[in-house]
């Protein structure tokens, strides 16, 4: 038994690392039945109501993230790329924990982890499911087509993104291992 666990976890593992690069674009004929700027969410400190309507006229790149994951120290490359491109480029963080439990710890364990190890200043929410059965409203909207006009893709594991234009309509999916120095991540934000 203790073999087959270990074999299971190890094919988890690779699956997971073996698609860390896919990436989707919309398609030029996608009509979303809603938009993004219909969702409002509670912020990871104090649960503030966010309203998306708040980032209208600027993309937006949201991430599913945890704090015991190989891809967390990306939290500090997405710190370093909001400080640089934040007037035009949001950055939103949804900790989550959907894989292999590596987001464990509370709302408030979060936020410290988050500013005590990369000074994350970027906009942090309340702890969601993003995939399965409880999956949140906000990722339903982000990985069912029929919802967003084209993509269903879900997060496949932690740091997965999805960029969001200027209209609120979604245009693209990066798996874990995309970064943003990533060139197809930066012609899909405009830069």
């Amino acid at each position: 038994m203790k073999n087959f666990f270990s074999l299971f976890i190890a094919m988890l593992f690779f699956t997971a690392c073996f698609n860390q690069s896919e990436i989707r674009t919309k398609p030029a004929n996608a009509m979303a039945t809603s938009s993004f700027y219909d969702f409002k969410m509670p912020a990871l400190e104090g649960g503030e109501m966010i309203d998306f309507q708040q980032f209208k006229g600027k993309k937006v790149v949201l991430l599913n993230v945890a704090s015991k994951c190989g891809y967390t120290p990306q939290y500090a490359d997405w710190e370093a790329f909001y400080k640089e491109h934040g007037e035009n480029i949001v950055v939103l963080g949804f900790p989550a924990n959907n894989f292999m439990g590596q987001e464990p710890g509370t709302n408030e364990e979060i936020a410290s982890f988050c500013q005590k190890n990369y000074g994350v200043t970027f906009q942090m929410f309340e702890k969601v499911s993003v995939k399965g059965d409880d999956q949140a409203p906000l990722y339903q909207w982000l990985s069912q087509k029929d919802k967003n006009g084209w993509n269903d893709k879900e997060p496949s594991w932690n740091f997965c993104k999805y960029v969001v234009n200027e209209k609120g309509e979604l245009t693209n999916f990066f798996a874990s291992g995309i970064k943003p120095d990533d060139a197809e991540f930066r012609t899909a934000v405009g830069l």
